[in-house]
């Protein structure tokens, strides 16, 4: 089990959860916040033997309807919590249990989006990013800062964030000598991967995922020691 953890990041001391020894691996929330959920993929990869965190964007709130989220997420400082994310892969770095050069950074929905972005800025820091659906208000992106790998996984049957918006991005990264890899998953929709909420999840698409994630992670993140 992991514990919550204090760093400093944006000039100020920021919150979040974090999980034992290994390759750097942050986090990034859904739109609900650093709920349950969230803190068990950070436990996830600490069996799997990554050092992870999810920095706590929403500064202590979670959401319970998606109302509420709407709202959170609208609210929601999109460069702030960039160099929150930042913050927490470079406190990641700094500690003893992190065997790996650079880290890795996986999202959810809000969470993709902020992956790809942070990638996008912070550029050879992050060697690994993994965006899950990733949708939010437009967000300027500098591709041509991303160094690190980068896997984008979708949903066939997504309404919200559809895989059209996925196969135009790897084509792009692609013509930009990117290493991209997309991945739609036949008969899922939004969110397959959130084993709590029974409506939406699929297992199988949601394991396959999970050892793709893995599997990226380990080969994309440099031992450091």
């Amino acid at each position: 089990m992991g514990q919550r953890v204090e760093f400093p990041s944006n000039a100020h001391t920021c919150q979040g959860y974090f999980s034992v020894k290994g390759p750097a691996v942050v986090v990034i929330q859904e739109y609900w916040g650093l709920v349950p959920h969230i803190q068990d993929v950070v436990d996830r990869f600490a069996k799997e033997g990554f050092a992870a965190i999810a920095p706590d964007l929403y500064h202590g709130k979670t959401a319970k309807s998606p109302d509420e989220a709407g709202r959170m997420l609208m609210e929601l400082d999109a460069d702030r919590a960039e160099r929150e994310i930042a913050g927490a892969g470079e406190w990641l770095l700094e500690q003893p249990s992190c065997t790996s050069k650079t880290y890795g950074i996986v999202g959810f929905c809000m969470g993709g989006a902020l992956a790809q972005y942070t990638g996008t800025k912070e550029g050879a820091k992050v060697g690994a990013v993994v965006s899950f659906y990733g949708g939010f208000r437009k967000l300027q992106m500098d591709w041509n800062n991303l160094r690190a790998s980068i896997l984008l996984i979708y949903g066939e049957k997504d309404q919200g964030v559809q895989p059209e918006q996925g196969r135009q991005l790897e084509q792009q990264l692609k013509k930009s000598g990117k290493n991209v890899q997309m991945v739609v998953y036949p008969g899922a929709g939004h969110a397959f991967f959130n084993d709590t909420r029974k409506e939406v999840y699929k297992p199988d698409a949601a394991a396959d995922a999970w050892k793709k994630t893995i599997d990226l992670f380990r080969a994309a993140l440099t031992p450091s020691r």
